[in-house]
């Protein structure tokens, strides 16, 4: 009984301790935020309070390097800026991709902001085997379920897991 009981103990205060990293890691790591695009209404204090924008390159079939003033606003405020898929269709990195594809995207982003995408999400957090090679084949690093957890991630919409009245709290 007392050996059981011990477990017990051991259990509760090692899960005690993992939450307590699991928050101390979120005040710490950056704050990102999803769907940036200029076709998704998002509030400025939120995008200047944000470390990471994850955008949008072909939302509603509109490159965003068709819109030169967003694309600009955007890299003026001087945040690190990730691929946040193609056209943001759910589940879009479930289906197998070519490199035409993501290419796409990339010649979009880049024509936005002067430069290649270093980092890549895929909508919902889903993508098949195929489609995190391709991702690493094109020399960006991809960024899923961990990454979400681990960070503070708020959406433009407010549409995530945890409210963006929150991401003054933690």
């Amino acid at each position: 009984m007392k050996k059981i009981r011990k477990i017990i103990q051991i259990t509760f205060f090692i899960l005690i301790l993992l939450i307590l990293i699991l928050f101390l890691s979120r005040l710490i790591l950056p704050t990102e935020i999803d769907d940036i695009s200029p076709e998704i209404f998002c509030k400025k204090d939120l995008l200047k309070k944000s470390d990471i924008l994850w955008v949008i390159p072909k939302f509603n079939d509109k490159p965003v390097s068709e819109n030169k003033k967003w694309c600009d606003y955007i890299l003026s405020l001087n945040k690190t800026i990730g691929l946040h898929g193609i056209y943001h269709n759910y589940y879009e990195f479930e289906t197998t991709k070519d490199q035409e594809y993501l290419k796409e995207g990339i010649n979009i982003f880049e024509e936005c902001f002067k430069f290649t995408p270093k980092i890549f999400k895929a909508p919902q957090l889903t993508d098949s085997k195929e489609n995190k090679k391709l991702v690493k084949e094109n020399n960006l690093k991809l960024k899923g379920k961990f990454n979400q957890i681990t960070h503070k991630v708020y959406h433009c919409d407010d549409s995530g897991l945890f409210s963006n009245r929150f991401i003054d709290f933690f």
